[in-house]
């Protein structure tokens, strides 16, 4: 039994999972040992259905599954989502009176967590009289998922002892919530707290600078994964691949790209996107072309990468034929953005009745983003009647958005209609919307500050006031030198 046991344990660990089933089935000689080896191994290969199915069979032969069987069966649920079968396991669990180890309330925690029930999360983690790392970091994730940025760090900061993990988990957390400053102000304090960061924080990292346009930091941050030799797996590299395009450096995302020992779908999504990004319409295409040629299978992200190619080259053929193979070749159907990508390219274009004719042939009912393309491509060819429509119907979804208002006030102006220009600004009083204000960022040092219209809170704000009031009387003067240059040359 002990080598029986020992063999298939040895082949799931090596990932040979088909064998190790054969070895199992083939044997004369099987214990809960047995069974709870093999399940796992399921679980840890990412097959979760067949997990649940040999525990099934388990139980036709009668084996009582404990708290290990368990773990691993509420691991798969979690990995399925699938919270009805996990609170079915869960009452199995309470009915039969298995002993509650921590293991498995962080399992149980873990399934909830996943499948979004954080209040039965939250009862399991009170009731625990010991709580482990992993316990803690399982809530601060629920927190982070629902955007209790509060709750998760005030968690966080009660943990009396905290490894790279909960530093991840809390870090990711801000990232996904878009509160990227704060993602970048915890990673100091990691550093400061002597904990090394992992390829999972660089990832995390990356992407909040990604989101800020804070290049410094991400060049900071890959000189680090240098010097410190962390491994430039697919995922980081893809991350690093993102950062330099959405921080404007399209030339060192392209030199990642090509250093990297391998690439998978994602990676060449990534550039795609950028190149679009940047207005490298026709190497876009020429990278998708490559990605379909060495066989990875484009998505709905790749495919919204080479539409924006499209739109931003002002590429209508293309466009049309790409979004066309979406569903002809590729099997995908086309989503909201892809049709605004489709309804901005043909805008531009100068092709409004395409463009509207797709809006109205859209399988899906349009949303604020596909009419709000309609309505900009109509305001820039002076379209008033249509964008009249467009704007509308973006009223419509979205009541309490000034800046419809304030464009469509903008383009009756434009149009010298100013009776209906004041009925909008008066809709727009009655409903009570205020104009929001602009919002600036700019990166100086590694750090991002934010301004906003007659923003005074910067401790410099006189010098900023003092610097932009000299720029603009620079560039008036250098608007009249040139002038008179100009004057010159025809001999005036």
């Amino acid at each position: 039994m002990y080598v029986h046991n020992g063999v298939i344990h040895f082949l799931v660990s090596s990932g040979e999972l088909e064998l190790a089933g054969k070895v199992f089935d083939e044997s004369c000689v099987r214990d809960l040992v047995s069974w709870n080896s093999l399940i796992n191994g399921y679980i840890r290969s990412g097959r979760a259905k067949e997990a649940i199915g040999l525990y099934r069979k388990m139980q036709e032969e009668g084996v009582e599954p404990d708290a290990v069987t368990m773990i691993g069966i509420v691991s798969s649920c979690a990995q399925l989502e699938d919270l009805k079968l996990g609170r079915d396991f869960h009452k199995y669990i309470e009915d039969h009176g298995l002993n509650l180890t921590i293991p498995l309330s962080n399992a149980l925690m873990d399934m909830y967590v996943k499948c979004g029930n954080l209040e039965s999360a939250q009862r399991i983690f009170d009731d625990m009289e010991k709580k482990t790392i992993v316990s803690c970091t399982t809530m601060i994730v629920g927190y982070t998922r629902l955007g209790l940025l509060d709750a998760a760090r005030k968690l966080f900061d009660e943990m009396p002892e905290k490894d790279v993990v909960p530093w991840n988990a809390i870090i990711g957390g801000c990232v996904q919530a878009k509160c990227s400053k704060e993602a970048l102000t915890l990673f100091h304090e990691m550093q400061d707290a002597g904990i090394d960061p992992d390829e999972v924080t660089m990832v995390s990292c990356l992407s909040a600078c990604s989101q800020l346009g804070a290049l410094d930091v991400g060049i900071w941050i890959h000189h680090y994964i240098e010097k410190h030799k962390l491994h430039l797996n697919v995922v980081l590299g893809t991350a690093l691949i993102d950062m330099y395009a959405k921080c404007g450096n399209i030339t060192k995302a392209l030199q990642v790209f090509h250093e990297m020992p391998s690439r998978n779908s994602l990676t060449w999504t990534s550039i795609i996107g950028g190149l679009a990004l940047h207005g490298n319409a026709h190497d876009a295409l020429s990278y998708f072309s490559e990605m379909v040629k060495v066989g990875l299978r484009p998505d709905e992200v790749t495919f919204l990468g080479v539409l924006s190619a499209c739109s931003h080259g002002g590429l209508v053929e293309e466009g049309r034929k790409y979004f066309t193979q979406m569903t002809s070749k590729f099997s995908l159907s086309p989503q909201l953005k892809h049709y605004s990508c489709m309804v901005d390219l043909l805008g531009r274009a100068g092709l409004l009745d395409e463009a509207e004719e797709l809006v109205k042939s859209m399988a899906v009912e349009p949303d604020a983003v596909v009419w709000g393309a309609l309505f900009f491509a109509c305001r820039m060819l002076g379209n008033f009647e249509m964008g009249e429509r467009a704007a509308l119907k973006l009223l419509e979804l979205d009541p309490h958005d000034s800046g419809i208002y304030v464009l469509l006030a903008n383009m009756y102006g434009d149009a010298n209609m100013w009776e209906e220009a004041g009925k909008v600004r008066k809709m727009m009083r009655e409903r009570g919307v205020e104009k929001i204000p602009g919002c600036s960022s700019i990166e100086v040092n590694g750090t991002v500050y934010e301004f906003i219209v007659r923003d005074k809170s910067h401790p410099e704000s006189e010098k900023i006031y003092g610097c932009l009031i000299q720029l603009t009387r620079q560039s008036g003067f250098a608007e009249f030198t040139y002038g008179l240059s100009e004057l010159e040359t025809h001999g005036v």
